[in-house]
């Protein structure tokens, strides 16, 4: 794995605010020229650190979706298992975040749909119907009062 240096971060911390924050703009905020910038921007791809760019859309004009977290407690702890539950939930598109975790359950899921209906019939496609599942729990936000997309970039390493 490469290691990224000081402007590396920086350039980050600002793309992950607006990737569409101009080279122009980014090297005038960090001391380099654009097409310096363009560099590194071009290799942090290449090397994987930028996976992807995509545009955050407001759910306000798309419909109201319903924002579920679901704690998943598997039957038993078997490989396979596991391994074939995880594939299914990375491959439904309505699993927005998907963790496997320790502690007293195996997954968290973050699940957005637009109505219960939809949501009851996922259930059943994700978890009555997977012998592997032991039990979930359904909590329904309220409210999104955070919704974050950006790493944080350790402080110790970006000074502006």
């Amino acid at each position: 794995m490469e290691s990224l240096d000081q402007l590396d971060y920086k350039i980050l911390e600002i793309l992950q605010v607006n990737n569409m924050t101009s080279q122009k703009e980014i090297g005038h905020t960090i001391g380099l020229s654009a097409p310096a910038v363009q560099r590194r921007i071009m290799r942090l791809r290449e090397i994987g650190v930028i996976q992807r760019d995509i545009s955050v859309i407001n759910p306000a004009y798309i419909g109201s979706p319903i924002t579920i977290v679901v704690d998943v407690e598997m039957e038993v702890d078997k490989v396979e298992l596991t391994r074939e539950t995880k594939n299914k939930f990375k491959n439904t598109p309505q699993v927005q975040q998907c963790y496997y975790v320790t502690g007293e359950v195996d997954f968290v899921l973050v699940i957005i749909v637009y109505t219960m209906q939809e949501y009851e019939a996922l259930t059943h496609e994700l978890f009555f119907n997977n012998p592997g599942i032991k039990r979930f729990k359904s909590s329904i936000c309220m409210d999104a009062v955070k919704v974050g997309l950006a790493l944080p970039v350790p402080a110790n390493i970006v000074r502006r």
